[in-house]
């Protein structure tokens, strides 16, 4: 499988790369494992520090507010009941919660592969042969991708990277539809969050790399 390489000005170089079809062109769609390992992903990536106090934690209430009968009010043992304000939480988030989800190596890069594939038989990813910069300046940035704009048409901009480039991931960092990722950090969200994808031509070997050896 050959895909063309596009310069920066945003026309075709000439040039042609050869992808690994296993990477790039897998013929099933596989939209159930995309879909499970999108939900794991951003499962792991809950925080899980919310917490509430359970009326045991709850500070104070050792002594009974009034004696149990001869009031008329209702009867109550503690004043951090539930039921009363600043008592404690019923049924409240806890700390202890694992909101993990463990999916397999082969269900990741296969949900992966999904993704990359469809990109490509959707027109939204393209090689490009380079792309550098002198300084990390955004509007330099920016002039260059617009470059691309008949060819991906899109809002949001994925820029896959063999390794980290301080120019660009600077330059970037001020523009909303764009995000940089290093090649060995591919992951389902950010591909599919992406409307269209930029890799660079280098990064195309660490990620068969990186992916086929899982």
């Amino acid at each position: 499988m050959k895909l063309p390489v596009y310069n920066q000005s945003g026309q075709e170089s000439g040039q042609q790369i050869e992808v690994n079809p296993a990477i790039f062109d897998i013929p099933e769609v596989r939209t159930d494992l995309v879909q499970l390992v999108a939900v794991a992903q951003r499962a792991n990536g809950r925080q899980g520090t919310v917490s509430t106090k359970t009326r045991g934690e709850v500070r104070g209430g050792g002594r009974k507010p009034w004696k149990q009968k001869g009031t008329g009010r209702a009867r109550v043992g503690s004043i951090r009941s539930p039921l009363w304000r600043g008592g404690g939480i019923i049924f409240g988030p806890r700390p202890e919660r694992n909101f993990s989800k463990k999916v397999s190596k082969n269900t990741k890069r296969l949900g992966l592969f999904t993704v990359l594939s469809q990109k490509i038989k959707a027109g939204k990813l393209i090689i490009l042969e380079n792309l550098e910069l002198d300084k990390p300046k955004t509007r330099e940035l920016k002039d260059k991708l617009e470059n691309f704009g008949n060819v991906l048409e899109v809002k949001k901009l994925l820029l896959v990277l063999p390794s980290r480039n301080e120019n660009l991931v600077r330059a970037a960092r001020n523009l909303v539809s764009v995000k940089t990722i290093r090649a060995d950090s591919l992951n389902v969200l950010d591909l599919l969050d992406a409307d269209g994808v930029l890799i660079l031509k280098e990064a195309m070997p660490i990620i068969e790399k990186t992916y086929l050896k899982l």
